[in-house]
């Protein structure tokens, strides 16, 4: 699994944006000099291709039982359709939230407790939302293996919070490993790549 070539396409790409002077606000509330928008892949059809086919590869490595691949809304959606189509699994995905009319569901696709779901998420940066997402999948009886994504932050609040859901988690890239080949490829420099590595130890206290 070649990840090197995936990694020099983010940036090329401009899904990897730098701005420390206007830092970026995450979800989780954490403030940022980097922003990695994982939504637009999908707009580049040799890179989604490399990322679906290196994600196959995660889950079989990985999650060697896996029988249905779960796509949690709404960015990991189109990833989990096209590893599915690729592994020939069934599919499904999970609503952030229980739908509000007609079948008020929140996981759409046929799936049975038997079956072994591995999720697909974009990006983890704490994990709340696929953590959430898993929650849901469990409360209505199925199992869930694992969780397995394009990019992680790499933080210990998203190690912790994996391992109080005691759910498994493989990242298909790392953060490390991306400031690593910016600074390889000399798209960023060695202050800048300090700067970068600083905010990753401590994100929440960042400035």
């Amino acid at each position: 699994m070649n990840t090197t070539s995936i990694l020099k396409d983010l940036v090329s790409d401009r899904i990897v944006q730098l701005n420390p002077s206007q830092p970026f606000t995450f979800a989780s509330g954490i403030k940022s000099p980097i922003y990695t928008d994982l939504r637009l892949t999908i707009s580049y059809p040799k890179l989604r291709r490399k990322i679906y086919l290196a994600l196959g590869d995660l889950i079989e490595t990985n999650f060697p039982n896996a029988t249905v691949i779960g796509g949690v809304a709404t960015a990991g959606i189109p990833h989990a359709a096209w590893v599915a189509e690729e592994m020939q699994l069934p599919m499904i995905y999970v609503r952030s939230k229980p739908k509000d009319h007609g079948t008020s569901k929140q996981i759409e696709g046929r799936v049975t407790p038997s079956d072994h779901i591995v999720l697909i998420d974009d990006l983890i940066s704490t994990g709340g939302s696929v953590i959430k997402a898993s929650k849901a999948v469990q409360a209505d009886g199925y199992q869930v293996d694992g969780v397995v994504s394009i990019f992680s932050y790499g933080f210990a609040d998203a190690t912790d919070n994996f391992k109080k859901a005691n759910l498994k988690f493989v990242p298909l890239l790392t953060y490390p490993e991306l400031i690593k080949q910016m600074l390889n490829d000399e798209q960023i420099q060695n202050d800048e790549y300090e700067r970068l590595n600083k905010w990753h130890q401590d994100p929440w206290s960042w400035k």
